[in-house]
């Protein structure tokens, strides 16, 4: 539950002024860092996918198993597998070693993912960003369309959890094992790949309708957002607001991207929290607002080494064990990735 506070008036106070801020430079150069690495893993992608294409005819290179961080569906089919087997399966286990470090990073973090790893929320967040500069703001929707558009994306979680949770282990092998299952990464290249009118309009409205709303995919519509926001309901770090050192000047509610009022808030639980500090690193008074976990608080650059921390740690465990690269033999993919329009979602 979030604790409100609502003072009855708004009053001046002394106060010491917070040092300088520099939790959005850092974030900003996690998201580009992150959107960089995004950017490299999915050109040596296509340049896997067109080695096999081609029968071998174009430059070569490795197939990255980060690619599987975009098949949430597949984590969430194999963290069942491996919840009901104890075992990791063989095909896409990076898939389960992400959805895994992404739902870690929600406990400790909160929402820390889509605001600082994101790409999709990068690109969101510059959009909103630049909307702003052009026409000198963004707009909200009304409250009446805003709270149950926010329930779309509980809804599109719940329809996933229920069919991939009701899947025995038995039915889960036999998918990922399936032709489909084996290159669902490529079934997911070539439909950017080869984008037909009516996905182009889609991701055309998204696009512009994120330049005028704050991250409208996000905030409505993204099911692994939800997911992680659920979880970061649990996590023991929190925006925290002291009411005696605080101004009352609101600039943090202004600034927070997921709209929450978090100038009469003491404590921020919202699942829609990101925890991207933008309400921190606008607040003019010394110890009136901070990300803290208990009493300690958490810094910017904590939350930059804890992401790091968790994923290098579980991506090197995922290595050292042998459940980062998916066990493929390369006949399976001079077979299979020249035919992949023509396997169908087995039913």
């Amino acid at each position: 539950m979030e604790q409100g506070l609502s003072p009855a008036r708004r009053t001046r106070k002394k106060f010491t002024r917070r040092r300088g801020d520099r939790s959005q430079a850092l974030r900003r150069s996690v998201q580009g860092a992150f959107l960089l690495l995004n950017l490299w893993i999915g050109a040596r992608f296509y340049v896997f996918v067109r080695y096999y294409e081609t029968g071998g005819e174009t430059a070569f290179a490795s197939r990255p198993p980060g690619v599987e961080g975009y098949l949430p569906i597949a984590g969430l089919m194999n963290l069942k597998y491996f919840l009901t087997t104890g075992s990791i399966p063989a095909l896409h286990p990076a898939a389960l070693v992400l959805i895994v470090a992404f739902l870690a990073i929600a406990f400790a973090f909160r929402k820390a993912f889509c605001s600082w790893l994101c790409p999709v929320g990068t690109l969101s967040e510059w959009l909103w960003q630049g909307g702003r500069e052009l026409v000198g703001r963004t707009f909200a929707l009304p409250r009446w369309l805003d709270v149950p558009l926010r329930g779309l994306k509980y809804l599109l979680l719940a329809f996933f959890l229920w069919a991939v949770m009701g899947m025995p282990a038995a039915a889960i092998q036999a998918f990922l094992e399936s032709p489909y299952g084996i290159i669902a990464d490529v079934k997911m290249l070539n439909f950017f790949r080869h984008l037909g009118q009516v996905g182009a309009i889609v991701i055309l409205v998204l696009a512009v309708w994120s330049v005028f709303v704050k991250n409208p995919w996000c905030r409505y519509l993204c099911p692994y957002g939800a997911l992680l926001g659920l979880v970061s309901l649990v996590s023991p770090a929190a925006i925290r607001r002291d009411p005696d050192a605080c101004i009352d000047c609101a600039k943090c509610a202004k600034a927070c991207p997921s709209l929450l009022p978090v100038d009469r808030l003491l404590t921020v639980r919202s699942a829609e929290c990101t925890g991207c500090l933008e309400c921190v690193a606008v607040c003019p008074a010394a110890g009136a607002l901070d990300l803290k976990a208990g009493r300690r608080t958490v810094t910017a650059r904590a939350v930059a080494w804890g992401l790091g921390s968790i994923l290098a740690g579980m991506i090197g465990a995922a290595m050292v064990t042998g459940h980062w690269h998916s066990d493929i033999p390369e006949r399976l993919y001079f077979d299979l990735i020249p035919k992949a329009s023509s396997f169908d979602h087995p039913r």
